[in-house]
């Protein structure tokens, strides 16, 4: 759950946005913990570009792939460079982009995502200890209100 806590402070405005974190148990027994993040209302970049079920097209002109991948740049150079515990994202994918309403791109999905060790010695010897969280983020269709990112 620390991993889980050192999401929810961090803020970039090209990250999906934390709304609270959940702790529970499922109807199997099993501890439950997710976190719960602002819904994107244009879905993921996976869906613009590669659409399945969709009966308009989608298309992104020159200059919105541009500013998604300036949004994406940024906020991977804040999460290796400007945390105060360094992210690796590690499954950065079209699917793990989500589109606001203003096609603003916002990273989600740490599932993969390891937190090098600050340890200088260990930086400068190529041998890093990493700590990651485990678990797939549901981006639901906007009929579900559910948007959960799970921390197992």
């Amino acid at each position: 759950m620390a991993e889980c806590v050192a999401l929810i402070n961090i803020r970039h405005r090209n990250l999906v946005k934390i709304l609270t974190a959940c702790s529970s148990i499922d109807i199997q027994g099993n501890d439950f913990k997710a976190l719960v993040y602002e819904f994107m209302i244009n879905g993921s970049l996976e869906e613009w570009l590669h659409p399945v079920h969709t009966y308009k097209p989608r298309n992104l002109n020159l200059m919105q792939r541009l500013n998604i991948a300036i949004d994406v740049a940024r906020v991977l150079d804040y999460l290796h460079n400007d945390c105060e515990m360094p992210i690796v994202h590690c499954d950065l994918k079209p699917s793990n982009v989500l589109l606001g309403g203003d096609m603003t791109a916002h990273v989600s999905d740490f599932g993969l995502a390891k937190f090098p060790s600050e340890d200088p010695r260990q930086l400068s010897s190529g041998l890093t200890s990493t700590v990651g969280i485990r678990g797939t983020v549901r981006h639901a269709e906007p009929s579900n209100i559910r948007r959960i990112f799970h921390c197992l």
